[in-house]
């Protein structure tokens, strides 16, 4: 018999993972027509749901990139990138479609054309040897407040990133 902490949402997520303290996002892979990936960030646990769909999940605190593509018989029909903060227990959280229970959006690029300027950038900051995940927050925030007005942002240094680990080491 099966428990109620087995059977699943209506997500597909089992409910025993739903109610624990990481943040959760549903992938799907089938090939040409749905494609949701994650570009970065450092997974704490994976559950395999079956050959085309995953679940894997974060640790409060740490960020991540979701993409999400389809497309339909005419071409592309939803391409978006996320870079999420994975939210703890009582944070104010936004919600997003395939992440449970949410998390705290600090870029959103909507369209393939602006998704792609998004991961130059993940790869220009990953050139220069910071891994994207380390990245300032406030970074991010601030890569899509330009693009959302249509400037270029301002690139994101070894300066930048020494600076913004020794305020973390210090600020709680």
């Amino acid at each position: 018999m099966i428990g109620v902490a087995d059977t699943p949402l209506r997500s597909g997520l089992p409910r025993a993972l739903a109610a624990d303290a990481l943040t959760h996002v549903e992938l799907t892979w089938i090939e040409k027509k749905v494609e949701f990936w994650i570009r970065f960030g450092r997974e704490a646990a994976e559950q395999i749901l079956d050959r085309r769909r995953r679940v894997v999940s974060f640790a409060p605190d740490s960020v991540f990139a979701f993409v999400r593509w389809t497309s339909n018989d005419y071409g592309t029909a939803l391409s978006r990138l996320d870079i999420v903060r994975a939210v703890g227990a009582g944070e104010r959280r936004q919600t997003l479609p395939f992440v449970r229970p949410g998390g705290d959006i600090l870029l959103r690029a909507d369209g393939w054309p602006k998704v792609e300027r998004v991961l130059q950038f993940i790869d220009a900051i990953e050139a220069r040897g910071i891994d994207a995940m380390d990245v300032s927050p406030d970074h991010w925030r601030h890569v899509h407040n330009r693009l959302a007005v249509g400037e270029a942002p301002r690139a994101y240094d070894a300066l930048q990133h020494r600076a913004f680990l020794l305020r973390r080491r210090i600020m709680p």
